[in-house]
């Protein structure tokens, strides 16, 4: 069962000059983590407004939980959490306070609402920091904050917009780390346009390009899919690696890249591509450092499928 589709889903603004969505079609499997990937720009911020009710559409249709986004009723909006991806909170407030009110706004009881505060700030690890000032939080804290108080109504389906973006190493870590446990209870939605993130804790991508949907997989089948794995060779001089890729035949079932020292050689055929590899090395004395048939990775079929990074 899908907890979030559309259809032919379109917005333009600037009277109808600019298409921030132009046809989405976005399938999101229930209790899974989606990773809703695309360069900046590409409209998933649009996307996820309009499906929590934020933006009208231009055209086309989009559900959430079975109820239509249009217009977001009171039942839609009681089933869904959101972090916006620029999170600002009171920063007087203490992050109890913050998710008691939150609770409350949803109809909780003061009792109940204090309840489930305690909860979720074990959830997020900020047990320890709940009767501190929001001023004096980390970034990382606060973004763990925020998907708190996006879960302190125990929502069904969770939109968050770029969860992760400028927050240190550790914590990116803290908050994909929180994301994965909510895996199997809530569907998840997170849009992003950081790679590793997704391969890190999404179990299905999505990756939308110019307002489009361009592609849609379990993270694992992506690279299958898309990118066929390479043959990757590593010479000891660039004039190594350029010598053999000038005598790579040209009618060759498969293309040459090369990068410095390393070269990409793409074919039908790895191993017989690798053999044939091998004996050129060896007929002209080239240094050879390492040869690895890889899996492609989920740069490789971002890059390939959108033509350019983020």
């Amino acid at each position: 069962m899908d907890a979030i589709r559309t259809r032919a889903l379109v917005k333009r603004y600037e009277r109808g000059r600019v298409a921030a969505l132009d046809g989405l079609e976005l399938r999101v499997p229930e209790g899974s983590v989606f990773g809703f990937l695309g360069p900046n720009g590409a409209g998933k911020t649009t996307a996820i407004k309009i499906l929590t009710g934020l933006v009208e559409a231009t055209s086309g249709e989009a559900w959430v939980a079975g109820e239509s986004a249009a217009g977001s009723s009171t039942q839609l909006r009681s089933q869904i959490g959101y972090l916006s991806q620029d999170p600002r909170f009171y920063s007087w407030m203490t992050g109890r306070e913050l998710l008691v009110f939150a609770a409350e706004l949803f109809g909780t009881g003061r009792a109940s609402a204090r309840r489930r505060a305690d909860e979720v700030l074990e959830m997020s690890g900020l047990a320890g920091a709940g009767g501190r000032r929001i001023g004096g939080y980390s970034g990382g804290m606060v973004q763990r904050l925020g998907i708190a108080q996006a879960i302190v109504s125990n929502p069904r389906i969770l939109f968050l917009d770029e969860p992760c973006a400028s927050l240190d190493p550790l914590g990116r870590r803290d908050v994909l780390e929180f994301i994965a446990r909510l895996r199997g209870n809530t569907t998840v939605l997170m849009s992003t346009h950081i790679l590793e993130d997704v391969e890190r804790v999404c179990d299905t991508v999505g990756i939308i390009d110019r307002g489009r949907m361009v592609a849609t997989a379990e993270t694992g089948e992506l690279g299958r899919r898309f990118a066929p794995p390479v043959l990757e060779l590593e010479f000891a001089s660039t004039e190594a690696a350029t010598a053999f890729a000038a005598a790579w035949p040209a009618d060759a079932k498969g293309s040459v890249e090369v990068d410095g020292l390393r070269i990409k050689l793409r074919a039908v055929d790895l191993p017989g591509a690798r053999d044939a590899a091998l004996q050129a090395i060896a007929a002209r004395g080239l240094a050879l450092v390492r040869l690895e048939i890889r899996s492609a990775s989920l740069e490789d079929v971002f890059v390939r499928l959108v033509g350019r990074t983020s």
